[in-house]
């Protein structure tokens, strides 16, 4: 590549780092949102086979997502935003979800699952925006209680750390909103870890087409590059978030929400 090309690159990279950690510690999510659009872009550009462009920024993203998440819930639960109770209940269910979800993701075409994703992500925002913060929506307990194996599923198949999903449940069922997103973050964990070693294995049949530092569906470049700037700029989101009201990181998060519906249902055009 030329000179223009590399710096290019590099500051897209620099900011999507930035970005990723800031909304990790803010919001509890992973920070995929930004890094899965940001890799499938570079290797598109740098001509990898279409066949693997996703899979790559998928599973790169999820290993990102790890040390990411230890960063934002570390820094959370020094803040006491925590549900000891919630993360042991959902610990399980969400682990099972990821693994599951990451050998789905191997073999299945992300096109329907985003499409679904979308839909939720607009009514979930449409319906944090306009309620009343201080009503709360009664999620029966079954759907509680069976909820962590699908946001890990499908946080996995989409390479997300599952906040955007997990933290609307957890405020709907009365949990107060920092300590739902502080608890999301150690659940970005919890997803990565067993979907990132999905990745790993299910990609290793493929090492022909893979970019260079690859193991599966890996990139260790990518994820050098990237987990730095990550961890640097984690803190500065949990301080906002610690310095917001209720309602102001509600009607933030509805707004982000709301973002990754419209960037996720422009994809599918």
């Amino acid at each position: 590549m030329e000179i223009f090309s590399q710096i290019d690159f590099l500051l897209l990279i620099v900011t999507a780092g930035a970005l990723a950690g800031i909304l990790a510690g803010l919001l509890g999510v992973g920070g995929g949102i930004v890094i899965v659009p940001l890799l499938y872009y570079i290797l598109n550009i740098l001509d990898y086979n279409q066949s693997i462009i996703m899979h790559v920024a998928v599973g790169t993203s999820l290993f990102i997502i790890i040390p990411t998440s230890i960063r934002s819930s570390v820094e959370h639960r020094v803040r006491g935003s925590f549900d000891e109770q919630v993360f042991k209940l959902w610990f399980i269910p969400i682990i099972i979800g990821a693994a599951l979800g990451s050998l789905l993701a191997i073999y299945s075409s992300f096109k329907l699952l985003t499409f679904l994703f979308a839909v939720i992500a607009s009514l979930v925002s449409i319906q944090m925006f306009f309620s009343d913060s201080n009503k709360r929506i009664t999620i029966p307990k079954t759907i509680f209680r069976a909820s962590p194996f699908f946001i890990g599923l499908v946080s996995a198949m989409m390479g997300i750390g599952g906040g955007s999903l997990s933290v609307p449940i957890m405020n709907y069922s009365g949990i107060d909103m920092k300590k739902a997103v502080g608890t999301s973050a150690a659940f970005g964990f919890l997803i990565a870890v067993p979907a990132s070693i999905g990745f790993m294995l299910g990609g290793s049949q493929m090492a022909d087409l893979l970019p260079p530092f690859s193991i599966g569906y890996v990139n260790w470049m990518a994820f050098l590059l990237i987990v730095p700037i990550t961890l640097m700029t984690v803190p500065i989101g949990v301080k906002i978030a610690h310095k917001s009201s209720q309602k102001g990181l509600r009607m933030l998060f509805a707004l982000f929400l709301g973002i990754t519906a419209i960037r996720m249902f422009s994809d599918l055009i």
